[in-house]
């Protein structure tokens, strides 16, 4: 399979969202936006040359959207192949351009973030240590800081302080979701669950981490999605009204 790595000169043509087709959608739009601003700060997104999920993006550690400690590593915010693709050794074939790639550029190796089990929206564990990944720090709930290091003497990534603290202030009363535009599913979804919450006169509080600050002193190893309700984290997994209505129901909201 052919790979194009996206660049500001293609930006604006390359299909690179997932399996949403249109252009002028608010996630396509909110994504590449995002993506733009970090091109230059080292930021890679490779696909194949298809439409549909079969990406992988990393970027600099030090540049990451993700409160980590893990200078001179490549970060791997995404690695994406579903549906048709899977089975024909693509996730294979990205990830070994990342490594080929993160190397030349005299990278110490590759973090991602993953869990105890395979969960949505996170690395499969269980794939990542059959490439040689090992967990490197973890974080509660569930969540597993995962690296592959180029030199068996490489420091050893880990999360933030701020990931630690077991009372998150500002999270207490109600909902409160943390979100980036790392991923596109969150422009569609944050306004919608706001509203369904609005509409219930439920507490809603969403805190959209704009700069790359925010979001590595973040309490949350999962930038891209992490909703708390009366300060107990909820889930990392970006919600559709479905699901939502599952949690309000649950709470009796």
């Amino acid at each position: 399979m052919e790979l194009i790595r996206i660049t500001h000169d293609n930006l604006e043509t390359e299909h690179i969202c997932c399996a949403i087709a249109n252009n002028k959608d608010c996630q396509v739009l909110s994504k590449k936006a995002w993506l733009k601003e970090r091109i230059d700060e080292g930021l890679v997104f490779l696909k194949g040359n298809v439409r549909g999920k079969c990406f992988i993006e990393y970027i600099p550690a030090e540049y990451a959207w993700a409160p980590i400690s893990a200078d001179g590593y490549m970060y791997i915010d995404c690695l994406w192949v579903s549906g048709q693709f899977k089975g024909h050794g693509y996730s294979t074939l990205l990830l070994d351009e990342c490594v080929r790639d993160s190397k030349e550029k005299g990278k110490k190796g590759l973090v991602i973030l993953s869990s105890k089990k395979k969960m949505g929206f996170l690395s499969d564990p269980k794939y990542m240590k059959y490439k040689g990944f090992e967990t490197a720090d973890t974080a509660s709930p569930y969540f597993e800081l995962m690296y592959l290091p180029f030199d068996k003497d490489a420091d050893r990534p880990c999360f933030s302080s701020s990931v630690k603290e077991t009372e998150h202030s500002g999270t207490q009363n109600g909902f409160t979701l943390y979100y980036t535009s790392q991923c596109p599913f969150t422009a569609k979804c944050v306004p919608l669950i706001e509203d369904m919450a609005k509409k219930r006169n439920v507490k809603f509080q969403a805190v959209h981490f704009t700069t790359r600050e925010q979001a590595q002193n973040a309490p949350v190893p999962f930038t891209t999605f992490s909703l708390f309700y009366n300060g107990q984290f909820l889930t990392h997994e970006i919600q559709s009204e479905q699901k939502f209505e599952k949690i309000l129901a649950v709470k009796g909201l």
